[in-house]
């Protein structure tokens, strides 16, 4: 983070023990001494406990367990993907502000991110219940330069990250239900939606949204939800420090978008099926003309679904909703 207050964080945090002087901190920022103090008094209202010693310097006391810009920035180890990043307490939803900055030139890799929706929404305009401080509804701005006829790919390697985060990070086992949804045991973790802004041959954005159930207790999600929806905090039995999750799927997520970016699409195919939900099984599929039984194969080279219908006929669906449930 190139941000002043970040490389303050930066350098109390180095010592861990004893302080670091207000002198060291105006030279090492090049800002005055009043300025150092008044960067503390902000660092205070995010949540960080500043102990100031005379003749002896600052300290940072505590970190602070909330998401701000700084909390999640500090020791943040990317290149590109949430250099910029806005966070707001309560917004409508997290796609519609994204969608207004990427419109006024936010650079690609631009992060917004609250604590709260109001008006979340997920696949098929469904409405997604974003609760206050109790889980990640974030939305990145992407500026690719392949064909808008690869973005739906950029859905399914975003299921692929936070499956892998929700295994690694948090020992979950996810498993990914076409196109978007990342489950655990048949109950729905995570959702991600994806929209672009495009020309025929040309994409001018991409909105990457994802919604994250992370410390709700079940008693949050509404009683006709209950057998479907779930969280990290129910599944683990712990609750999770938001900022330091953000950070870990934010670092994943570019390191897997520049390999996606130089090698294509083949290992998130493999990665996308390692984790595939109900593979290999018949499960009940709605399209747009019918429903039917089919059995789940896996995905296409170009992150299609495939199946096979009841009458043993391979089939290759874009558009499909697999009906879906605790086993």
């Amino acid at each position: 983070m190139e941000s002043t207050r970040g490389k303050l964080i930066e350098l109390l945090s180095q010592v861990e023990e004893g302080y670091v002087s207000g002198q060291r901190l105006s030279e090492d920022l090049h800002i005055s001494r009043p300025a150092v103090w008044k960067h503390m008094k902000e660092l205070e209202k995010d949540g960080y406990e500043i102990e100031a010693a005379p003749r002896k310097g600052y300290r940072i006391v505590s970190f602070p367990n909330k998401v701000s810009e700084n909390t999640i920035q500090w020791g943040m180890n990317t290149n590109w993907l949430g250099q910029r990043l806005i966070h707001k307490s309560t917004v409508t939803s997290t796609q519609i502000l994204a969608h207004q900055a990427a419109q006024e030139g936010a650079p690609h890799g631009t992060i917004v991110i609250a604590d709260e929706q109001t008006k979340g929404r997920g696949r098929l305009n469904r409405s997604w219940h974003s609760h206050k401080g109790e889980g990640i509804w974030m939305s990145i701005v992407l500026r690719p330069t392949f064909e808008p006829y690869k973005s739906p790919q950029i859905t399914l390697l975003a299921a692929t990250v936070l499956a892998e985060v929700f295994k690694g990070y948090c020992d979950i086992k996810p498993q990914i239900k076409w196109p978007n949804d990342i489950l655990t045991d048949g109950k729905k973790l995570a959702g991600i939606l994806t929209e672009l802004q495009a020309e025929q041959d040309q994409i001018n954005y991409i909105i990457l949204g994802m919604g994250i159930n992370v410390n709700h207790p079940i008693e949050t999600f509404p009683e006709e939800i209950r057998d479907k929806a779930s969280s990290l905090k129910i599944e683990s039995g712990e609750s999770w420090e938001l900022a330091s999750l953000i950070r870990e799927i934010i670092q994943t997520f570019e390191k897997r978008y520049e390999e996606f970016m130089e090698d294509g699409f083949s290992k998130v195919k493999l990665r996308w099926e390692a984790f595939g939900y109900r593979i290999g099984e018949i499960v009940p599929i709605q399209t747009y003309q019918s429903s039917w039984n089919g059995r789940i194969m896996g995905i296409e080279s170009d992150g299609a679904l495939r199946v096979v219908d009841e009458e043993g006929k391979e089939q290759t669906l874009y558009s499909a909703e697999i009906q879906w449930g605790k086993d």
